[in-house]
């Protein structure tokens, strides 16, 4: 039994509707239940409207725990909130909800990018490894022909041994890409105007001569206004003959129109989890284009893989609770550079 004075945090979910069911198994809310003071099945949807349990709920609230969907904390709403002192996001980019008023009113703010960020990592290490097998190409063939074929001789070009991946951002995702390559026989670059000294294994290089020089280009920069179409006509003129661009960071960083015209006569090749606009329209070649792998912005966190976003959260929220920094703090001048 609690003593009368309980001087557990008192902490309230607040995301999207379904979100929690997702994100949380019984245990995360058992322990949040422990470390803090939470009914662990109160969900707040909307903080711009709350009901009356909600918005009792917020205004006692020392912590909020946030993912997808969260309400933006805008100057009303913090209002609403007169003890929040941090938001614990379990997920990646916080920049959706945490406003300018967050930082003024010195709440301090954590993420999950770091868990987020593996599942990415995985899928582009696959796509890089696939691309060199030309695994794609090969697959669509093999259905179309459905019959034996001299794959050796076709497949003279193919292979990953000393190809060389150029890597676009030295960001979280784009580090644990290189870090993932590190036991294969490749060259890889790397491309960031903030990076003064590359990760072991790495050359750094500029942008242009990354594309010329990679055999697969993979995009992990941030969504800045920098980074409009960053990979543009020239950069994608640049890339050899047969290469294959991959982006799982954001589809505004790739002059996709340019792109097509490179991907419509078989030039290049892509795996595109992100476009632009976010949903191509019904009459895109992306859709059916042979030398293309379009896939529905799934390279991120799903299914289990929520949980270890879940995990990351709780682990910050005990690092509250013991009055500890937390393991992966969020300041606003990180935003300048990360999505």
């Amino acid at each position: 039994m609690r003593p009368a004075t309980d001087n557990r945090p008192s902490l309230l979910l607040a995301m999207g509707r379904g979100v929690d069911e997702r994100l949380l198994t019984e245990a995360h809310r058992t322990r949040l239940a422990a470390l803090t003071r939470t009914d662990p099945h109160l969900v707040a949807h909307d903080l711009t409207a709350p009901d009356e349990r909600t918005a009792a709920a917020l205004a006692e609230a020392e912590l909020l725990l946030t993912c997808w969907g969260a309400t933006p904390l805008t100057p009303e709403v913090l209002d609403r909130a007169p003890r929040l002192r941090a938001v614990v996001h379990a997920a990646g980019s916080v920049k959706h909800h945490i406003t300018d008023a967050c930082w003024e009113r010195g709440l301090r703010v954590t993420s999950a990018a770091a868990a987020n960020a593996l599942p990415v990592a995985e899928y582009t290490l696959a796509a890089i490894l696939f691309a060199g097998k030309g695994v794609l190409r090969s697959a669509r063939r093999y259905a179309g022909l459905r019959a034996g074929h001299d794959w050796l001789a076709e497949s003279s070009a193919w292979g990953n041994y000393r190809r060389t991946v150029g890597v676009v951002g030295a960001s979280r995702i784009g580090r644990r890409v290189i870090d993932l390559l590190r036991p294969f026989d490749f060259e890889v670059l790397l491309y960031d105007p903030y990076a003064e000294v590359p990760p072991p294994g790495t050359e750094l290089v500029g942008l242009d001569e990354l594309c010329a020089r990679s055999t697969v280009v993979s995009v992990h920069a941030p969504q800045l206004p920098s980074t409009y179409r960053m990979i543009g006509a020239a950069q994608l003129a640049a890339m050899p003959d047969g290469a294959t661009l991959i982006n799982t960071s954001r589809g505004s960083l790739v002059d996709e129109p340019a792109l097509l015209r490179h991907l419509v006569t078989g030039r290049l090749h892509a795996v595109l989890d992100v476009t632009d606009p976010d949903l191509p329209p019904p009459d895109s070649p992306l859709y059916t284009l042979p030398n293309v792998l379009l896939t529905p912005h799934v390279a991120g966190s799903l299914g289990n893989e929520l949980h270890r976003m879940a995990d990351q959260a709780v682990g910050e929220v005990e690092r509250y609770v013991r009055g500890e920094a937390f393991a992966e703090e969020v300041r606003a001048s990180d935003l300048q550079r990360s999505a």
